[in-house]
């Protein structure tokens, strides 16, 4: 969609905070958006004049392959708590590589981890010095995931984006971010996120990488 301001795209786990932010952000820009959940039930708030909520499964790649069926972009910010981390990020991958372009979509974002992004001088987030080792499980799922879109051989141009730290919860939209490095006091609020998610749909920039965004 290089260039365009209205188009069609399909989020992925529309009901969490990124992707609520994601499908709020594409349709100020004049986007329609379908907005997938895993209970639909669950979020009839989220459906409006441009946004129609389905049903779906992020790791059934013909599920994928249906519901993106006829979008122009997709933004991956699902998570399923109820799985095996491991699993889902991986699967999840996967069934978007697969399903994405049977579909004749072309380009997706994805919400990444800070853990998983290097630092300013190379080093994994999670590798450096005083990181919560709790955490580190799941910081590998994620690094999984993304291991599964560097090492693919489809057309599919995949991006994944993340906070350079984490998010500011009770941020408000300031419309301004940065890319950035990694690093652990970084914030960015969901609404400046989701702008980045969309620039990077609307004006892509960077191609089958991880990039980090914080507030400018």
């Amino acid at each position: 969609m290089r260039g365009s301001r209205m188009g069609k795209i399909i989020v992925f786990g529309a009901g969490g905070r990124a992707g609520r932010a994601a499908v709020g952000e594409a349709v100020r820009r004049g986007h329609h958006v379908t907005a997938v959940v895993r209970d639909p039930d669950r979020y009839g708030d989220l459906e409006g004049a441009q946004v129609r909520m389905l049903g779906g499964d992020v790791t059934d790649a013909d599920a994928v392959a249906d519901l993106a069926n006829g979008h122009d972009a997709a933004i991956s910010a699902a998570y399923d708590p109820g799985a095996q981390a491991d699993v889902f990020f991986t699967t999840a991958a996967q069934a978007l590589l697969d399903g994405l372009p049977r579909a004749g979509v072309g380009r997706l974002v994805v919400v990444g981890l800070a853990a998983v992004l290097g630092t300013a001088d190379g080093t994994p987030l999670m590798d450096s010095p005083g990181f919560p080792q709790e955490y580190r499980p799941f910081c590998v799922a994620h690094a999984a995931g993304a291991d599964v879109l560097r090492t693919s051989t489809t057309a599919l141009d995949w991006l994944i984006v993340s906070p350079a730290g984490d998010f500011d919860a009770d941020g408000e939209r300031s419309g301004r971010y940065t890319v950035a490095a990694a690093n652990a006091a970084s914030r960015i609020s969901h609404h400046d996120f989701a702008i980045a998610l969309l620039d990077e749909i609307d004006e892509p920039r960077h191609h089958r990488t991880h990039i980090g965004v914080e507030t400018a």
